[in-house]
């Protein structure tokens, strides 16, 4: 597999080498030494999630208070995706920058977001099964939102505003100049101690 680092830090984009025959085909879809080699540690998985979306359903921008945060490796099964990663750790060279990877069934791409960054897809057909591999167990008290519709972030949304679908949540959520006011925001800093303790972790086992 291929696994380039997007143009936000701690953001991968892992391309999988298929092998078609007249059966069907073959990739794997996750390998947890490559991953590690490119991010300077391993994917501590806790957790697998999965969504099904119609077409236009948007969820995001999500991110977990650092630390420790949570970690994603996102994949789709059926359909496809724009998955966007956004910086959100105030004081990072590329606050409020994004980078954007298209997740499908044809080049069956995953995309790997570190603890820290902030998280959005759009789907962009119906039945689109997005899977979801996590560093940490869910916790409500520590998860938070920005709205994707925030115009100073400028997510390009592949689709117009009126077949958007959002959740009330999703709908609720702070812009970025709000959630960092409100003291909502991981910090570059605090994002980059927890990770490099993760890559000292892992390069002294």
């Amino acid at each position: 597999m291929q696994i380039r680092e997007l143009s936000v830090p701690g953001a991968f984009e892992v391309t999988p080498r298929q092998f078609p025959d007249d059966r069907g085909a073959f990739w794997e879809w996750y390998r947890f030494d490559a991953l590690a080699e490119a991010v300077g540690h391993p994917l501590d998985l806790r957790q697998g999630n999965a969504s099904v979306s119609r077409r236009g359903v948007v969820r995001g921008i999500h991110f977990a208070d650092v630390p420790p945060s949570q970690a994603k490796y996102v994949s789709v099964l059926n359909g496809a995706v724009v998955d966007f990663v956004v910086d959100i750790r105030v004081g990072s060279p590329t606050f409020g920058q994004w980078d954007s990877v298209v997740l499908d069934t044809v080049d069956r791409r995953a995309l790997y977001v570190a603890e820290g960054l902030g998280h959005c897809f759009v789907a962009l057909t119906d039945d689109t099964v997005v899977t979801y591999l996590v560093s940490e167990v869910f916790n409500a008290e520590r998860e938070h939102g920005i709205t994707p519709l925030d115009e100073t972030v400028g997510l390009a949304l592949p689709l117009p505003r009126d077949e958007l679908v959002l959740s009330p949540k999703d709908l609720a959520a702070p812009t970025l100049t709000e959630a960092a006011a409100a003291g909502l925001l991981p910090t570059w800093d605090a994002s980059l101690a927890f990770t490099r303790g993760l890559d000292e972790r892992w390069s002294g086992r």
